[in-house]
């Protein structure tokens, strides 16, 4: 089992910057790969970043040179910092992660991050 908590959203006016934490606890030596996805009000759940292995990321063409995705082991925390923020990021932001013991997905309760234009 792994549990994730969001942390770190908030109201910011575009071009500012948040930065959002995701705290894993469990079985956190089976999670090899986690994610960041969003999900705006009448969309779907959208993609954001992923990190594989601690060093190895990929990002949604709509965030590249924005956002960076980090994850810090000895923290048991995965970051995604956010500069130039667009109001088109408004939604809500969760944290993912796949278990290579169980290979299930566990998702974070999820945070809200709103940009206002």
């Amino acid at each position: 089992q792994v549990q994730l908590v969001e942390s770190g959203g908030g109201l910011v006016q575009a071009g500012g910057s948040l930065r959002l934490s995701c705290a894993t606890s469990g079985n956190i030596g089976s999670i090899n790969t986690m994610r960041w996805y969003r999900q705006a009000p009448g969309r779907q759940r959208e993609l954001v970043a992923t990190i594989v292995g601690g060093d190895t990321t990929s990002y949604v063409d709509s965030v590249k040179g924005r956002f960076t995705i980090s994850r810090d082991n000895a923290k048991n925390t995965m970051d995604l910092q956010m500069n130039r923020l667009k109001p088109e990021d408004t939604a809500v932001y969760y944290c993912n992660a796949f278990s290579l013991q169980d290979f299930r997905n566990y998702w974070g309760q999820g945070t809200q991050v709103t940009v206002s234009s």
